[in-house]
């Protein structure tokens, strides 16, 4: 083993220290009623993410910099077209439906360590896909689950400091539910786990680990569901280790590198917007504060979604 892969593999496990590879899920995207599928129809959706920290933490919890007398920031931007069909057919019951995303961003968060992050002008990212996106109702519960699917069509190549597509594929599964409290179904509860696994990396042997992610919302319903204000929610874990150039980190049980976590909370509102007694769309907003964040960034993250309906 030469010096020079010695010294690299000693670089790479002290960033690995500071911050671990993120997965593609865009925490932030789903609130309240996040566990309900809509009724049958053609919805298209545009989407707004922003994410900006000046902290990166690790394991400890304790701040790391860049220089001591520059800690650094990052932001993240990426607009978002969504497309999702509910039919009337059913699988087990359950309503199915098809959602993609196609996205435009200006950065990939792959691993949040200041210096290793440039943004650029807007350019097209990866692709999400729920291929499978099932929903049941009852008298007190939604339900929904599925499959999605990751696709690596945003520009990357290992190493650049502008990437803004991850260069791996990702696999999903996800459910959940959105609990009513009362009759009128105007108080609710809901809970989305996403369970998200990895190929390598474009042209390397850095593997992500696998990531539980659980997102949802707490609010109140006026209007028949069209006006919504309450709280919501997200928190990550890494599940499993991830893989570098085909080590293990961490690479001694001495290293002690907790997988990531991060939570986030904060309020939501979506509002109507009626044009002579018809809904023409929902707008939706969401700002989290992050906290208790390890081996990770922590910042605030905000989204607002405009949603279009058309009739079946």
């Amino acid at each position: 083993m030469n010096k020079l892969y010695i010294l690299l593999i000693i670089l790479i496990s002290t960033i690995s220290v500071k911050a671990q590879f993120k997965g593609g899920n865009a925490l932030g995207d789903y609130g309240i009623g996040g566990g309900s599928q809509p009724g049958p129809g053609l919805y298209a959706s545009a989407f707004y993410y922003h994410y900006h920290t000046d902290k990166v933490l690790n394991s400890e919890g304790e701040q790391v910099l860049a220089l001591p007398s520059d800690p650094g920031e990052i932001g993240v931007n990426a607009l978002a077209g969504i497309l999702w069909w509910v039919t009337d057919y059913k699988i087990l019951g359950g309503n199915y439906g098809v959602m993609a995303t196609f996205s435009f961003t200006n950065a990939a968060l792959d691993i949040p360590v200041f210096g290793l992050n440039e943004t650029s002008s807007l350019a097209f990212g990866d692709m999400y896909i729920q291929p499978i996106n099932l929903g049941w109702n009852t008298t007190k519960f939604d339900f929904t689950a599925g499959l999605g699917l990751y696709i690596p069509t945003g520009r990357y190549e290992d190493g650049a400091d502008n990437n803004v597509g991850l260069g791996m594929w990702g696999f999903e599964g996800f459910g959940g539910a959105t609990y009513y409290f009362d009759e009128k179904k105007s108080w609710s509860i809901a809970a989305v786990a996403f369970y998200e696994m990895h190929s390598k990396k474009e042209d390397s042997d850095t593997k992500v680990g696998n990531i539980l992610s659980i997102e949802g919302g707490f609010g109140k319903a006026y209007m028949e569901g069209a006006l919504n204000i309450g709280l919501a929610y997200y928190a990550q874990w890494k599940i499993t280790n991830d893989e570098l150039n085909g080590q293990t980190f961490p690479l001694t049980p001495l290293d002690k590198v907790n997988k990531h976590q991060v939570f986030g909370v904060g309020p939501e509102a979506t509002l109507p917007i009626i044009i002579n007694d018809k809904l023409i769309a929902l707008v939706n907003a969401r700002y989290f504060w992050e906290f208790e964040a390890r081996s990770l960034s922590q910042g605030n993250t905000l989204t607002i979604t405009a949603t279009f309906p058309f009739a079946q």
